[in-house]
């Protein structure tokens, strides 16, 4: 039976998402519970895509094959009462066989947020403390310019060697959280991303709200196709995986 999930973590603890051995992963955690719950037979989660130590996911999505027929609710009751509270199944469902989570993706959403304000050490996990002022209209500007397709191989991770760098971003925005205003919240929907490549790209567009780059030397960055035009890469504690669409 395959079963389509939903669920949300806290990366602080855990050396990212997928799993490795000797390591405490979110994909280690849940498969030896779903371990458990499957007359002790193994169980791979397949998920949406990997997010990297520290990584937080809003709404991450996976499906699962069980040798057991379970109620979906009470799959999902038993999964909450042994995960550890940094991670939360949201929903589950049965689906069809051929469903699957990564291939089927239509396109994601990750938000990365920036404290301009105070440093605030209760935070520090979910929101890079910054703490300095940027300029936001620059920063905006820049980032419609990597609206479309390109290739990204400026922006992903060098020694990554894949057959493709292209990907297509459909919109981008900055806005203010609207619980503290020196909070702005940085949105990229995209087809896809590459390793890296949010935090690479909000590494450059706080290098642009320093003044120390331009928004037009986004062109010169892309075309350049090579890692060490882009710049700083941003921590992971400010980036979340939002929601993934199908």
């Amino acid at each position: 039976m395959r079963y389509f999930m939903i669920f949300s973590y806290d990366g602080t603890n855990y050396k990212g998402y997928q799993k490795q051995p000797g390591k405490k992963t979110i994909q280690n955690t849940i498969e030896d519970i779903l371990f458990k719950l499957n007359g002790e037979q193994d169980v791979n989660i397949c998920a949406t895509g990997r997010t990297d130590a520290g990584v937080h996911a809003l709404n991450q999505k996976a499906h699962f094959d069980l040798n057991k027929d379970i109620d979906e609710s009470k799959l999902k009751d038993s999964l909450n009462k042994m995960l550890p509270d940094d991670i939360y199944v949201k929903s589950i469902e049965k689906t069809t066989p051929d469903f699957h989570a990564r291939f089927s993706v239509k396109a994601k959403e990750y938000i990365y947020k920036i404290n301009l304000g105070e440093y605030n050490p209760i935070e520090k996990n979910y929101v890079y403390q910054f703490n300095k002022r940027l300029d936001i209209n620059e920063m905006e500007r820049a980032l419609k310019y990597l609206e479309g397709e390109h290739n990204f191989k400026s922006f992903t991770k060098s020694t990554d060697e894949i057959n493709d760098y292209t990907r297509t971003i459909l919109q981008t925005s900055i806005t203010r959280d609207i619980k503290n205003s020196n909070v702005i919240i940085i949105s990229l929907v995209g087809t896809g991303f590459l390793r890296y490549m949010v935090r690479n790209i909000v590494g450059l567009l706080i290098e642009i709200g320093e003044g120390k780059r331009k928004s037009e030397d986004v062109f010169e960055i892309l075309a350049f196709e090579n890692r060490e035009a882009a710049g700083i890469t941003a921590p992971p504690n400010g980036l979340y995986l939002k929601d993934v669409f199908y």
